[in-house]
């Protein structure tokens, strides 16, 4: 046995600095695609459309196609990449803070602090896809859990764009937190005589009733939706 086998290692083929493979020109056109969608794909949604299981991997190949200078890229967020040369003076940057529910309520990570919290990565997205009041406004995003909301075209793993608000009229999609339970949860709000109801778009799933005398927090409305593309060749 050699000396490689015994202690475990792998010999791996290392591609030649110099070309690109195949697998650079899937992730580099994959990158393209979405930019002109409107927004950069995250590092884990390459890795699912070119199938790489590992974001290590993908991270691999992004420095690689950086180094050919093919492509720009923030290593400090999975999505700030875009093809070398395009313009960003039309992109604004939003911060994603966390996952939202869209089912039953989930626990906040962090119990000492509501789920509007720190900045857990970030994503750009075309300025000409807000609503025109909302070019201008401070938004936020989360990671929808769930999928109360299919029926909203809002489907598990999508992040939906939100403008801070504490006030919603009825029918209008808004994040919820429950500061007694520590929960949030995206649905539609209503506000009945004596209590509140939380709808959700799936008509297989029921309307959740909180009493008016439950403290209950609204932080913001849904103005955009981010589809989770779903893994294509390309």
């Amino acid at each position: 046995m050699s000396e490689i086998a015994r202690k475990g290692w792998q010999l791996v083929m290392v591609r030649p600095r110099n070309g690109m493979t195949e697998r650079h020109r899937k992730i580099l056109n994959f990158i393209r695609e979405r930019y002109e969608a409107g927004f950069p794909p995250s590092i884990r949604e390459i890795g699912e459309a070119v199938g790489i299981s590992s974001t290590s991997v993908v991270t691999y190949y992004l420095k690689q196609l950086a180094e050919m200078g093919l492509i720009e890229r923030d290593a400090r967020f999975s999505r700030a990449v875009r093809p070398t040369g395009a313009s960003a003076k039309d992109l604004i940057r939003i911060p994603i803070l966390g996952p939202i529910a869209a089912g039953e309520p989930i626990i906040v990570p962090d119990a000492q602090v509501s789920y509007i919290g720190d900045e857990m990565d970030g994503i750009d997205v075309a300025r000409s896809l807000l609503p025109d009041a909302e070019k201008g406004a401070p938004l936020f995003a989360l990671q929808v859990k769930g999928d109360s909301m299919i029926d909203a075209m809002i489907n598990d793993g999508d992040i939906v764009i939100l403008k801070p608000t504490a006030e919603a009229r009825n029918g209008e999609m808004v994040a919820i937190w429950l500061p007694e339970r520590n929960e949030t949860t995206l649905k539609y709000f209503y506000k009945e005589k004596d209590r509140y109801r939380l709808q959700p778009a799936n008509p297989t799933m029921q309307p959740l009733y909180y009493s008016k005398d439950e403290p209950l927090e609204i932080k913001g409305k849904v103005v955009l939706v981010i589809r989770k593309l779903t893994p294509a060749a390309i």
